[in-house]
């Protein structure tokens, strides 16, 4: 008989109640993130993709137009990320998303792909791409705002300075007047830049609160290409109000258009947009929309190997700051 109960007497239920143990098995259920920084690397990954983008989307703006580079950068990310979602997902389109993450990513793809970046990227003809994205540093507070007033998200004071700091060394290392003499923009341009900054980096906010709202657990990359959906068909009501569908045909017969263009829908729409909307979904809203404005930093190595411009004392400072900045984004 005490061999038959020896085998009954294994402590199962001490296990069963032990938390470590049930924190275990619930860790080995969770998404494989292994770092606690996943959302603030995603969120810096994202202002890398932004500056590439960014360079690549003002030289392609330069040829074709602004709407133009919109839709067809836009129909480009739709084609990668549909081939992403096949070969990670095992199905090319978000026909799995919820009618709730169907509404508020659409939403998004509106405010953000629509009205936020058609804004920005027409900026560029007026303040050229260091100054255009200066004003998407308005996008971090927003942000804040926003997430606080749709999603109740609160930023600690450590948070909060991080934040401040962050946009303020942005805007030291970016204002600072180039040493190469270059003329200043015409004041009107000057104004119209501004106000299209500005509206980029609302779009920006409120793509991003939306998105967070819509997308809850479910996949980035998917949830990219639902807004990418919503966007394309955004313009093309449209070029079809304003009959401007010639000009697209005309774009396509510009190859070097077209490979800019490309090339900022890989880093943009496609690889940029998955990384902040993965940010956003494992950090707050606030501290991602920070650490993506940091794109303006990650520029100023490029300008200054492409075209020449030289970076002071002032950009330096700019830079250092925004570096602390960033520094306590992830400590707080």
């Amino acid at each position: 008989m005490r061999a038959v109960s020896g085998p009954r007497s294994r402590p199962q239920v001490t296990r069963r109640h032990d938390p470590d143990v049930q924190r275990e098995d619930i860790a080995g259920k969770l998404p494989p993130v292994s770092t606690p920084y996943a959302g603030q690397l995603a969120a810096l990954g994202t202002a890398s993709c932004w500056a590439a983008s960014t360079l690549a989307f003002d030289a392609a703006c330069r040829r074709i137009g602004s709407l133009v580079v919109n839709i067809l950068r836009l129909a480009i990310a739709f084609v990668l990320l549909a081939l992403a979602c096949a070969l990670l997902r095992g199905r090319a389109l978000p026909l799995d998303a919820t009618g709730h993450a169907w509404l508020w990513l659409s939403l998004s793809g509106l405010v953000g792909f629509g009205f936020g970046d058609l804004c920005l990227l027409r900026g560029y003809a007026f303040l050229g791409p260091r100054l255009s994205t200066l004003m998407m540093s308005l996008a971090p507070p927003m942000t804040a705002l926003i997430g606080w007033l749709v999603l109740g998200e609160r930023l600690s004071p450590r948070q909060l300075v991080g934040m401040a700091l962050t946009v303020a060394g942005i805007a030291v290392a970016i204002l600072e007047r180039p040493a190469n003499g270059s003329a200043p923009a015409p004041r009107g341009h000057r104004i119209a830049g501004v106000m299209l900054g500005a509206g980029g980096a609302l779009g920006q906010a409120g793509g991003l609160v939306l998105s967070k709202l819509g997308m809850g657990s479910y996949d980035p990359i998917a949830a990219t290409e639902v807004r990418a959906i919503a966007g394309i068909a955004g313009y093309a009501a449209l070029f079809f109000a304003l009959g401007w569908w010639p000009r697209v045909r005309a774009a396509l017969a510009d190859r070097s258009a077209l490979g800019y263009t490309s090339i900022g829908a890989f880093f943009g729409p496609f690889l940029g947009v998955s990384l902040s909307l993965f940010a956003v979904q494992r950090t707050l809203s606030g501290v991602a929309a920070s650490l993506m404005a940091t794109t303006p930093i990650l520029i100023i190595p490029a300008v200054v190997l492409l075209r020449g411009e030289r970076v002071g004392w002032g950009g330096l400072a700019g830079t250092a700051v925004a570096v602390g900045g960033v520094a306590l984004l992830f400590l707080g």
